[in-house]
């Protein structure tokens, strides 16, 4: 008889309660699962299913996010395509994929809303809805740079036709949950491609940068985890650049922009998103994130790869190298040169002090050096 190592033995009830979750929230949806229904299903204690997943809204998180790695292995692989031609067609091809997974007509509703990967009804709480709010604004940008990088120089900023994408897609979402059969997906497509398009007044011009404070001048050690990966890219991360890291909590994600549009031409720049409560807000915030990579790697190809790096910093490890904290209202970040921290800002436009940060030439009196 072979021995399962712990590991193994961990490894095998988890695959089991998620197989069994599968058919339970298939069957009765997420608001009508029942939890003992799902260990009786795998065979096992309720406190098993519990020792793997602290509640049901975690474990159906692990479903979803399970469906987009299982269902999309382009996900880890390289870049399928070579990318569009331009803006138009890649907003089209992100929404021709975006749409693949909404329910058919005769799917059953539970089971329709588990394929779409539908979350209505599953955050109603503050946090989960601040976060929602926030990682909305998030994909706008990352979907609006994959736009402006088909553009060319000078494309222009594209958020606001993201924002009215995505829209969009959500929309058509949301009716074939509730209304099967309804609209066309290649119309939502085509007219995704006229939204890449249009022209709007899309200045990035947010008023309280005059008033961001300045950085606060410092020479510390800067020892960042060597085992990260970009999470639309699935590239690692390396440290080898000069640039800014900025760390930003559920709350604070729209902050990322300030980075992408103020950081010099040529330097490196790492968001990391962290949370204090990974098991349900943290497993929103992948499953959000992977499947958005998925979409944009299958319709950009490499202009998928926006101009910054994107980590979930799920252990907090980077988050800790800059000195920052983990909580929902994060808002930090650093400014490194030569392997040293030179500049660290915290609160509302942090990323854009360290980004715009002039490094000083020398140590500052009195720096640490730590």
């Amino acid at each position: 008889m072979v021995r399962l190592t712990r590991a193994q033995q961990q490894a095998r009830t988890r695959a089991a309660v998620l197989a069994a979750a599968v058919e339970e929230f298939t069957e009765h949806g997420f608001a009508d699962a029942k939890v003992d229904r799902i260990a009786a299903r795998a065979e096992l204690t309720r406190g098993a299913v519990y020792s793997n997943f602290p509640s049901k809204r975690s474990l159906y998180l692990a479903v979803l996010l399970d469906s987009v790695q299982r269902d999309e292995p382009a996900a880890d692989g390289p870049f399928e395509a070579a990318g569009p031609a331009d803006g138009a067609d890649g907003a089209e091809a992100f929404a021709r994929v975006w749409l693949e997974r909404l329910p058919l007509a005769g799917d059953a509703p539970d089971t329709g809303r588990l394929k779409a990967r539908s979350l209505t009804g599953v955050f109603g709480d503050e946090p989960g809805r601040t976060a929602m709010a926030q990682l909305a604004r998030l994909e706008a940008l990352l979907v609006a740079l994959a736009l402006e990088s088909c553009g060319g120089p000078g494309a222009g900023r594209r958020v606001r036709s993201a924002e009215l994408i995505l829209t969009l897609l959500h929309g058509a979402g949301h009716l074939a949950e509730t209304a099967p059969g309804f609209g066309d997906p290649f119309d939502v497509a085509r007219a995704c491609r006229r939204l890449a398009d249009l022209e709007a007044d899309d200045a990035w011009d947010p008023p309280h940068l005059p008033y961001v404070a300045a950085p606060r001048v410092c020479h510390d050690t800067w020892t960042p985890p060597a085992d990260l990966a970009d999470a639309i890219t699935g590239h690692p991360v390396g440290w080898a650049e000069d640039g800014v890291v900025v760390v930003l909590g559920t709350g604070r994600l729209g902050a990322a922009e300030e980075a992408v549009r103020a950081h010099r031409p040529g330097e490196a720049v790492t968001v990391a998103l962290v949370t204090d409560d990974p098991a349900e807000v943290g497993a929103l915030v992948r499953l959000r994130i992977a499947d958005l990579a998925v979409c944009l790697r299958r319709a950009f190809g490499p202009a998928a790869g926006p101009p910054m790096r994107l980590v979930l910093d799920e252990r907090g490890s980077l988050a800790a190298a800059a000195g920052a904290g983990t909580a929902g209202d994060t808002e930090a970040a650093v400014r490194v040169r030569d392997g040293k921290i030179v500049a660290r800002a915290e609160g509302r436009g942090a990323a854009y002090a360290a980004a715009t940060a002039a490094a000083p030439a020398e140590p500052p009196s009195g720096g640490n050096g730590r």
